[in-house]
């Protein structure tokens, strides 16, 4: 079986899309996990811990934007 330029754009930018989803999937929980906690003991703090974890998974998923654009260049402006 041949491993041709088409077939191995596809598979890069699979990879690519799926390890770059995975790293922003995880923070995103963490983030989550870690505020739920914060508001749980401190619900005075509920409107400073939602302002910053909504800035911080904004920032996090900035970087799955990231791995979609390069997804994207991989499949549409490869070399051949």
């Amino acid at each position: 079986m041949e491993l041709t330029v088409e077939a191995a754009r596809a598979l890069a930018a699979g990879l690519a899309m799926g390890l770059g989803a995975l790293g922003p999937g995880i923070g995103i929980g963490l983030l989550a996990f870690g505020a739920m906690q914060s508001i749980g003991r401190n619900p005075e703090a509920a409107s400073l811990v939602q302002l910053n974890m909504i800035l911080a998974i904004a920032f996090t998923e900035a970087i799955a934007i990231y791995a979609l654009v390069v997804a994207l260049v991989i499949v549409f402006v490869g070399v051949a």
